[in-house]
């Protein structure tokens, strides 16, 4: 009678489980890592105001929330207020809304929208509402009189 050699082949499969497991494991460890960089990389000179020029300077955009502050985990609404860059209002404009969380990597759980010109330069933004305190950026893109400009906001909610 002849030794069968069963075990070394029974040992194979769990081996290569063990190295597929091992190596999720290590994926997982390096996402999660670079999770926690992003995670903690709020830029320390974060300008939080309300009130900025637009990217490539044509407006001058500033924000007033319903609340005195900007509260998280509930609806409310934005008078958003356009003006050229030298002050002239800027009546019925075409605008969108969008957000996110630069450090989550996720945008808002709603989808806020410019619902109505209040006039003299004042617009309505409803539908805004952010699931969690942390660093949260809107970004409203504003056309005009034949001229497109983008505006960035970031706000530290708590």
């Amino acid at each position: 009678m002849q030794p069968s050699k069963p075990k070394s082949r029974s040992i194979r499969p769990i081996l290569w489980i063990g190295v597929i497991v091992g190596g999720l494991l290590i994926v997982f460890a390096i996402f999660m890592g670079i999770m926690g960089m992003r995670m903690n990389a709020i830029p320390s000179d974060l300008d939080t105001s309300t009130t900025r020029l637009s990217e490539n300077g044509i407006f001058n955009v500033s924000y007033t929330a319903s609340a005195d502050t900007v509260p998280v985990n509930q609806m409310h609404e934005w008078t958003l207020h356009v003006e050229t860059a030298d002050g002239t209002l800027v009546e019925n404009a075409n605008i969108t809304v969008d957000g996110d969380m630069p450090q989550h990597g996720h945008g808002l759980p709603t989808r806020p929208q410019v619902t109505k010109y209040l006039g003299d330069g004042d617009y309505l933004v409803e539908g805004l509402r952010f699931q969690m305190a942390g660093w949260w950026v809107m970004d409203f893109t504003i056309t005009a009189n034949g001229q497109t400009d983008a505006v960035r906001f970031n706000m530290r909610l708590q």
